[in-house]
């Protein structure tokens, strides 16, 4: 099998692997018990906050472990809209979420609040200029992704952040995609809250975080929950939290080497679709200007001819694993709302298909995948 869809789920990488086993066997108390052996998972524990924190710029405090990228999503928009002033009740949105961020959106208007859709520029991204028309005075916060998990595009944070600080409005940002891709600290992207996930940076899933500024107020969806600093109820996954600790120190230690391999991997793909005369080809150069940012590991593709859907089954049939977006949404027939946003054609969004790159990825892999792709297109 040749894995192809690192964007989706990663591999544990060695070092997670290894903490994990040993976490489970040694440290199985649980943090919240006052005996010595629930004292030795509590300092596992913090280590690993102080860890996952600093990776980030962040402050240990105001990190809190959660279940995965999802519910890290979920409760850390909840928390902060539900600390907002009562004349603050309206959020926006960028179109181009992941589902679990629209999830969260259904949810706040079931509460009461007013939620709007921001729509990006020509060149795919999230501006001041596309979000200011929107903001009314009880506008209280903006949740714009990092990355896109299906094109890659990087959204300029820092620029969103200080001019929503400048009319006291807080942001929020997925940062699943981009959390151990690229360097960043949450001081530098001016952002008031964000979410990681474990399984994305080869560490175990069902493991993630929301990380809050201090000084932001937020409201726990839990008002009474014990774990996590009132954050989150249950009992905490020392092991798996280790782990993704560990995980992410390993991964975010190899940025620089990954992002030079990832580039001549994307790069490479290209040339091999020209040499191959293939009709696909990558959504993000298709879009205006030659400068956009992108993390490298996500080669998002249309145009080939056939149903994004087909192409996967057919890739799979040939023992490729591609998908055919976020993983979070598969199965669902509709265009995804990220490639409608970019203004794809209805034709161009249901050939959609993804490719991502990990760190076993190789040449030789591409070229298997480019082969099984003029094969398919041969049979139009």
């Amino acid at each position: 099998m040749i894995y192809l869809d690192y964007a989706a789920s990663s591999p544990l990488c060695e070092e997670a692997l290894q903490t994990l086993m040993t976490m489970s066997r040694d440290v199985y108390a649980n943090a919240s018990s006052l005996h010595d052996g629930g004292g030795q998972a509590a300092h596992i524990l913090e280590r690993s906050r102080e860890f996952v924190a600093g990776l980030i710029g962040g402050d240990p405090k105001r990190l809190y472990f959660t279940s995965g990228g999802t519910e890290s999503n979920i409760l850390a928009i909840h928390a902060l809209a539900r600390g907002l002033p009562a004349e603050r009740r309206h959020v926006l949105v960028s179109a181009m979420e992941h589902h679990s961020v629209k999830l969260a959106a259904n949810g706040l208007v079931e509460l009461g609040y007013e939620v709007e859709f921001v729509w990006p520029d020509a060149w795919g991204r999230i501006t001041p200029e596309q979000i200011e028309p929107l903001l009314r005075p009880d506008t209280g916060l903006v949740s714009v992704q990092h990355a896109n998990s299906e094109t890659g595009l990087i959204q300029p944070l820092a620029e969103i952040g200080a001019f929503l600080h400048e009319r006291g409005i807080l942001l929020h940002a997925d940062a699943v995609q981009s959390f151990g891709k690229i360097g960043f600290s949450v001081e530098e992207l001016e952002v008031d809250a964000v979410s990681v996930s474990s399984h994305k940076v080869q560490g175990p899933k069902g493991v993630g975080a929301v990380y809050i500024r201090p000084g932001v107020s937020y409201v726990s969806v839990y008002p009474e929950a014990l774990h996590e600093g009132g954050f989150r109820p249950g009992t905490v996954n020392v092991p798996a939290i280790a782990a993704f600790a560990s995980a992410a120190v390993h991964t975010c230690g190899l940025i620089e080497q990954r992002t030079e391999q990832y580039v001549s991997l994307r790069k490479y793909l290209t040339e091999r679709f020209r040499e191959y005369e293939l009709p696909a080809y990558l959504v993000t150069d298709r879009l205006l200007g030659n400068a956009l940012n992108i993390l490298p590991h996500i080669a998002g593709c249309a145009g080939l001819g056939y149903e994004g859907q087909y192409v996967m089954l057919e890739c799979n049939r040939k023992g490729l694993c591609i998908s055919t977006g976020s993983a979070c949404s598969s199965g669902h027939q509709a265009i995804p709302d990220t490639l409608s946003a970019l203004g794809l054609s209805g034709g161009e969004g249901h050939s959609f298909f993804r490719i991502s790159f990990g760190p076993d990825t190789t040449t030789q892999h591409l070229d298997r995948l480019v082969q099984a792709l003029h094969e398919l297109a041969q049979t139009k």
